[in-house]
């Protein structure tokens, strides 16, 4: 189900014009995902290693054939690198000869628009690092904050694309830089999708759902996905990353976001049981969404890490309204054996993860909520003990009785 889901976004994001270079990249790691997992039969990985020649052909990218060719291990074809090669030179020729002939014959602003052709190039063909210089000579060219901000995010889509996210995390850096210094309205929520994309890839949930849930309203990022593809990733961080309350008032009720919801199967379910604290629907609308979520380029590395931080979200809030509870009442609320839920809360429990106690022999959870105050008392009265020591050391040093 998830890799049909991921098919039918792809065909959606066509339409909205996200980036080539981004769309092309997950077919290539759905590509990939499904060939580790053996799913393809001998047909349909033909087809679709041929689809994926044929658009790295169509839009003559060269270098990302040669990196498609190393990382999934197919034979290189000289016959068809070559020819991209010269393809990729003679256009580069050209777009050098319209900067110089812009150089020599006409004004600033046709130079600046030749440097930006030719960077464009670069990255369209997935050139990282030549594309890397060529933008940095363009920005030199270029006045205003803005059209700077323009040329960042072309670099930035190139970087996702690849998937390097040093690369991203310093052009990042330097768009806010630029932001800062002028950047309108519009470029700055822009700018707020693309740091949210990076904080999701990097395991920062809770400020990528912050930054996804500030930019819902007035997304115009379609270059990097539909709006659809934006609202499933709010919902799925969100609810690991926001407390009840904040949920409803962000997401439940956001009208944004439950206009799109439904775009993908389940993610409604999800988001909607944990609120009503219906345990046992959330469990199967995690199963259906954590397909989604593995077939999905930017969460797949986190899929294990996502899936216990839900679980713990969930067993947390229905611990929370008890001081015990019968092991038997807990699996029964959450639709799974007794076995199950002993497992799960047994290492979650010596993890640090949830402040509760099994007694398996009467088959009780009883939960351990810290004390506010007591953990005030404590905590003053080791910063006391420290500051005893301190004392004590520099008595000893200075000879004071």
């Amino acid at each position: 189900m998830g890799v049909e889901q991921r098919k039918r976004d792809d065909q959606q994001e066509l339409t909205d014009e996200v980036d080539f270079k981004i769309v092309l990249a997950r077919q290539i790691f759905d590509y990939d995902l499904r060939r580790q997992e053996s799913t393809f039969t001998d047909e349909e990985e033909s087809k679709c290693r041929t689809d994926i020649v044929e658009k790295l052909k169509e839009r003559e990218m060269g270098p990302v054939y040669e990196r498609v060719c190393a990382q999934l291990g197919w034979d290189v074809d000289d016959m068809v690198l070559s020819s991209m090669k010269e393809v990729n030179e003679k256009k580069i020729q050209e777009l050098d000869d319209a900067i110089t002939n812009a150089k020599e014959n006409e004004g600033e602003m046709e130079v600046r628009d030749a440097m930006v052709s030719k960077a464009d190039y670069y990255a369209q063909v997935g050139d990282q690092s030549k594309a890397g210089e060529a933008f940095e000579e363009a920005v030199g060219k270029t006045a205003g904050a803005g059209p700077k901000l323009d040329l960042s995010f072309s670099l930035l889509r190139l970087h996702l694309s690849l998937r390097d996210w040093v690369a991203y995390k310093k052009e990042l850096e330097k768009a806010w830089d630029l932001c800062s210094k002028g950047g309108d309205w519009e470029r700055k929520n822009k700018l707020k999708v693309y740091e949210a994309l990076y904080l999701m890839a990097t395991r920062q949930f809770e400020g990528a759902a912050e930054l996804f849930l500030n930019s819902i309203a007035t997304f115009t990022a379609t270059e990097l996905m539909s709006y659809e593809s934006c609202v499933f990733y709010t919902v799925v961080l969100a609810v690991v990353s926001l407390d009840r309350p904040a949920l409803l008032a962000k997401v439940v009720e956001n009208p944004e976001i439950l206009a799109a919801i439904d775009a993908v199967p389940h993610l409604r379910e999800l988001l909607t049981s944990l609120y009503q604290c219906q345990y046992a629907l959330f469990f199967k609308s995690l199963v259906e969404i954590s397909d989604v979520i593995k077939a999905d380029m930017l969460l797949h590395p986190h899929y294990r890490y996502y899936l216990k931080e839900a679980r713990v979200v969930v067993y947390s809030q229905y611990l929370q309204s008890y001081k015990s509870v019968k092991m038997t009442g807990m699996a029964s609320a959450f639709g799974v054996s007794v076995d199950f839920i002993d497992d799960e809360l047994s290492n979650l429990i010596v993890e640090g993860r949830l402040p509760a106690k099994l007694d398996r022999v009467d088959g009780v959870i009883y939960t351990t909520r810290p004390d506010p105050k007591n953990a005030a008392y404590q905590q003053t009265i080791r910063q006391g003990d420290h500051l005893l020591n301190k004392l004590q050391k520099l008595s000893k040093l200075t000879d004071v009785e």
